[in-house]
C-alpha cells in the first residue's frame, strides 16, 4: 500500500501544530482527516470523559530489544526457578508451531479462534503440572528482562494524575503482569487487569487458572463480561485503545454507548506481509516503534481540553 507525498506533507503540517508525534516516520494513517476529527471531539470532552485500554505484552511492553525479544507474561515463566527444562522446551515447541498461526495475515479470527484456545490450553497444563511457586514471582520478574516501552512512566502518571481509567487487558498471565507494573512502579489506583490469573492452594502452589482463558481473539467476550461491570469506566464514553493484534480491537467492545474510539496498533512483526491489513483497521499505526511517544503525544493533546477528570 503506497502512501502519496501530498497526504504526508499535510498530515505533517497538520502535526506541527497539534500532535508533533504523528509525523513520525513510524507512523502510518489510512484516514489522517478522520483522525484529526476524532482527536479534536475528544480533546473538547476532556478528560473527564476518557477511558485508555490497552493491551499488554508487546503493547506496553517493548517488542524487543537490542535485537533480542522481550519476554512476554508467560514466558517470564520459563525461569529455572519456576519451571524445569522439560517443561521449557515442550512450551518453546507449542511458541514455535502456534505462533506463526497467531500472526497468519491469510488465515481469519474464526479459523485461528480454536488453535489459540488449543494453545493455552496446553501451556496452562504444562505450567499446572510443574507445582509453581507464588512466592517465588517476583524474583522470575526481577530476573526476566521484560522492559516496558521508553516513555512509560509519562504515559501511566499522567493517567493517573487526571484519574482517567487505564483497562489492561491481556491473554498473558495477570499475576506476572502486575508484578512487572509494580516493579516498574505504576501500579497506580487508577489501573484495572482483566487477565488470565493462577489459582494457588493454601500453600501458594499453583493447582490451576481462574475462570475462563482469555486470549487473543475472544477480548470481545470478556470486554462484555468484566469491562462493562467495571463501576470507574461507567460515564466515559470515549475511548483511546492499543493494541498489537487486530484481535485487541474488540477490546472496547464493553464501552456503553461509545462516542468516539481512537485505535493506535503496534506493528511490530511482520510488517510487510501485515501493514495493509492493520492500516485498514486501526487508526493510528506505528511500525517497529519501541516508544510510547505516540501515544503520550496522542493522550497529551486530548486531556488538554476543557473537559475536567471525574
Amino acid at each position: 500500500m503506497t502512501y502519496p507525498i501530498a497526504v504526508r506533507s499535510a498530515l505533517v503540517m497538520w502535526t506541527k501544530t497539534n500532535v508533533p508525534e504523528l509525523s513520525k516516520v513510524s507512523v502510518l494513517m489510512k484516514q489522517r482527516t478522520k483522525v484529526e476529527e476524532t482527536l479534536r471531539a475528544m480533546q473538547h470532552a476532556g478528560a473527564g470523559n476518557l477511558q485508555v485500554i490497552s493491551d499488554f505484552d508487546m503493547t506496553l511492553t517493548r517488542f524487543a530489544h537490542c535485537g533480542k525479544r522481550v519476554p512476554t507474561t508467560h514466558n517470564i515463566l520459563d525461569h529455572r526457578i519456576l519451571i524445569d527444562e522439560d517443561c521449557t522446551q515442550k512450551m518453546r515447541a507449542l511458541l514455535n508451531f502456534y505462533y506463526p498461526i497467531e500472526i497468519d495475515a491469510s488465515q481469519t479470527s474464526e479459523q485461528k479462534l480454536p488453535l489459540m484456545v488449543e494453545w493455552w490450553t496446553k501451556v496452562h497444563h504444562l505450567l499446572i503440572q510443574q507445582n509453581i511457586q507464588r512466592d517465588m514471582l517476583a524474583q522470575a520478574v526481577r530476573e526476566s528482562g521484560v522492559i516496558l516501552r521508553d516513555g512509560y512512566e509519562v504515559f501511566f502518571d499522567r493517567l493517573a494524575e487526571l484519574q482517567v481509567p487505564l483497562l489492561i487487558f491481556s491473554a498473558g498471565v495477570g499475576d506476572i503482569l502486575e508484578e512487572v507494573v509494580r516493579q516498574s512502579r505504576v501500579f497506580h489506583p487508577n489501573v484495572h487487569v482483566i487477565s488470565n490469573y493462577m489459582d494457588f492452594d493454601d500453600h501458594g502452589v499453583l493447582r490451576a487458572f481462574k475462570g475462563h482463558l482469555i486470549h487473543t481473539f475472544n477480548k470481545r467476550e470478556g470486554a462484555l463480561l468484566h469491562a462493562a461491570n467495571l463501576p470507574e469506566l461507567q460515564g466515559r464514553p470515549n475511548v483511546l485503545l492499543l493494541g498489537d493484534s487486530l484481535g485487541d480491537l474488540t477490546m472496547a467492545d464493553g464501552v456503553a454507548q461509545p462516542h468516539h474510539l481512537l485505535t493506535v496498533g503496534f506493528l511490530n512483526d511482520q510488517v510487510e506481509e501485515r501493514k495493509e491489513s492493520y492500516v485498514e483497521a486501526f487508526d493510528i499505526v506505528l511500525v517497529k516503534d519501541e516508544t510510547m511517544e505516540v501515544p503520550n503525544g496522542v493522550l497529551k493533546f486530548i486531556t488538554s481540553g476543557g473537559g475536567h477528570a471525574k
